[in-house]
């Protein structure tokens, strides 16, 4: 089964992040052949180097170049366009795909035709990925993604392998800043779409004080609030549902970010 890996970078990522993504794309045990890079907007001299030098090596790599910053939602959707095959997964650039990544998901879509995502558990590290902090668990049946959904992300977006045709039907990526995949994965799942989880981590995730940071503050509740409120209409969470995930999700954004921080990996994040 051939498949595409997508993957979308803007100016702002670390060009040692870009390198370690790229040599666990292309050093899998089952490897891709096709890997579709966007370039949301111009980039830094020292990232257009390194893609210059993956040009070179690989010539499965495809370079979409954008003129100006799109937002991932939109470069993502104009990258799909832009592969080849029905199977495509995704990946961020500065996260590290484990090696037999690919090689599982391929194999259960073997196994389970009907299926039209596969997720799976990732490490979260800092620094160095032997220094996993803790593991973003998500349920494994549809059935489990589908109430787990209603309250939050219930797929690991980075860890994503899916059915090119089925993203397109539901609508495809939409510009949702910070929530483009949650959004997806509603509109799919109410769409019929079906979802799986592999209960073993198959990425390491990129973390840092950083990243909790941008999980707080009033501009990142308004566009969450918004969400849940598209939620609620779609009719995919009762009104009681929208309320109680507003008001747990107004506390936790708009507390201090070490508060923020505690919570998350006292009660969200499983540790290692």
């Amino acid at each position: 089964m051939n498949f595409s890996v997508l993957l979308s970078i803007y100016f702002k990522e670390n060009p040692e992040y870009l390198t370690q993504s790229l040599d666990s794309v292309f050093q899998q045990s089952l490897p891709p052949n096709e890997v579709v890079l966007v370039k949301d907007g111009p980039l830094t001299p020292a990232l257009d180097f390194i893609i210059d030098e993956y040009l070179n090596r690989y010539p499965i790599l495809k370079v979409i170049p954008l003129t100006e910053n799109k937002g991932l939602g939109i470069a993502l959707n104009i990258g799909l366009t832009h592969c080849s095959n029905n199977l495509v997964a995704r990946m961020d650039t500065d996260d590290i795909a484990q090696p037999s990544r690919f090689e599982q998901q391929v194999q259960q879509f073997k196994l389970n035709p009907e299926l039209d995502v596969i997720g799976s558990w990732i490490d979260e590290f800092s620094g160095n990925k032997d220094n996993i902090l803790s593991i973003r668990k998500v349920p494994e049946t549809h059935k489990e993604i589908y109430a787990f959904a209603k309250k939050r992300n219930p797929v690991n977006h980075p860890s994503v392998m899916f059915k090119k045709e089925a993203v397109i039907a539901a609508g495809g990526y939409q510009h949702f800043p910070l929530f483009e995949d949650y959004y997806l994965w509603v509109r799919m799942l109410k769409q019929g779409f079906k979802f799986y989880n592999i209960q073993e981590s198959l990425l390491y995730f990129r973390t840092s004080p950083d990243t909790f940071q941008r999980r707080g503050g009033k501009e990142y509740l308004k566009n969450e609030n918004k969400l849940h409120s598209i939620f609620y209409q779609m009719g995919f969470i009762s009104f009681s549902r929208y309320m109680a995930n507003m008001i747990v999700r107004s506390l936790v954004r708009l507390m201090p970010n070490k508060f923020r921080s505690y919570l998350y990996n006292r009660f969200v994040r499983n540790k290692k």
